[in-house]
């Protein structure tokens, strides 16, 4: 376990402003709304705010305000984030971020996670947590051999859990990092006290009868994000190595990649630098930017997009499900998997990216639920 502090050298900064500066930009679209992808008018404002006003070094701090530490797990070096709670007794959680993701997401809970007692809660919910980066993601490295995928990400995690002395913890995550803490379960059920999700796949059965108002909403909207959201998933799982080339070379370009799902992926009412804050967002781009992993972190698509971990799971499960995530999967669904479901949980607000939109909430879920098998 080595302590690790983000360290950008200047030279990074200014050769990013320049590439902004030198954007070769295309005409805008044909269409006054988003239907054709991020608006010309809104990339451009935001990327002038990068260029000339986001301010990294102070960024900077405020991610290192969270001790991170690199270890190599099955050769591979692994980037986390490892904060101990000040109640001796909490229970160890490991919270995985999907794509396009980070452990940036996670700065604003962390504190009330860690030490509910000084954010108005009680001491008897406080975790010690553990946030790694995917493999390919932010500071773990880029791997160099195919099988990184969701089983074997889950196997490191478990190893992580382990080196870290917790012989007992629980298991949170969202995205790609749904699939990782399920795949974690089903791996290591003799340690893994519970999970909680908030993204969960489960589907209609042929036995279930009529659907519910919710279940056809549901598929509906699942029908629309495939049909109009998932190009990018396509891409990535099929030839991330091509579309890795230019959001490698441009800031402009990889901005957008992921802007467009900020604003398609979270309840933000059409807004999402207005509602999230330009800061924020581009925190996010950076840790895709600064360590070059276009390409590397799009390859967990191609590695587990058609292979999910569907196997049974019959630890504690618990599930939150926002209102403006990709899928809302009903409970009824998710129990032909989760055999063990303590917790179901719909909040009013909220999207795909829950601890980053609403942090408040998302912390008083994951309580929620992990109180049950604590």
């Amino acid at each position: 376990m080595v302590p690790f502090a983000i360290q950008v050298d200047p030279a990074d900064i200014d050769d990013l402003r320049r590439r902004l500066q030198r954007t070769r930009w295309p005409e805008p679209s044909t269409v006054p709304d988003w239907s054709q992808g991020v608006p010309l008018g809104y990339l451009q404002d935001l990327c002038a705010y990068w260029s000339d006003v986001y301010d990294w070094r102070s960024r900077e701090a405020r991610l290192n305000s969270l001790p991170q530490y690199k270890t190599v797990i099955d050769g591979l070096g692994v980037h986390f984030v490892h904060l101990r709670s000040p109640n001796p007794s909490a229970l160890p959680l490991i919270v995985t971020h999907g794509w396009p993701g980070s452990f940036a997401e996670f700065v604003d809970v962390a504190g009330p996670l860690t030490d509910p007692a000084s954010h108005g809660g009680s001491a008897s919910d406080a975790f010690h947590l553990v946030i790694p980066s995917l493999p390919g993601y932010a500071f773990s490295d880029k791997p160099a051999t195919t099988g990184w995928g969701v089983e074997r990400t889950a196997r490191a995690w478990a190893s992580l859990m382990s080196r870290l002395g917790y012989d007992r913890y629980g298991a949170q995550g969202g995205d790609w990092g749904a699939m990782v803490t399920t795949s974690l379960a089903q791996q290591d059920p003799s340690h893994v006290a519970g999970i909680h999700l908030n993204m969960v796949l489960g589907f209609p059965g042929p036995d279930d009868g009529e659907m519910t108002e919710s279940e056809k909403a549901a598929l509906a909207a699942f029908e629309r994000y495939q049909r109009d959201d998932s190009g990018y998933s396509k891409q990535q799982s099929t030839r991330p190595q091509t579309v890795g080339y230019a959001l490698v070379d441009s800031p402009a370009g990889l901005c957008a990649w992921i802007l467009e799902k900020f604003w398609s992926w979270t309840d933000t009412g059409g807004d999402p630098v207005g509602a999230l804050g330009a800061e924020r967002i581009l925190d996010d781009v950076m840790l895709y930017w600064l360590p070059a992993t276009g390409a590397a972190s799009a390859r967990m698509y191609w590695e587990s997009f058609n292979n999910p971990p569907l196997g049974p799971v019959n630890v504690a499960m618990g599930a939150s499900v926002f209102p403006k995530e990709i899928f809302r999967a009903s409970r009824r669904w998710a129990s032909r998997q989760y055999s063990d479901i303590r917790y179901w949980g719909e909040p009013a607000v909220g999207g795909h990216f829950a601890a980053f939109e609403q942090p408040a909430i998302f912390v008083e879920e994951v309580r929620n639920f992990f109180r049950t098998v604590r």
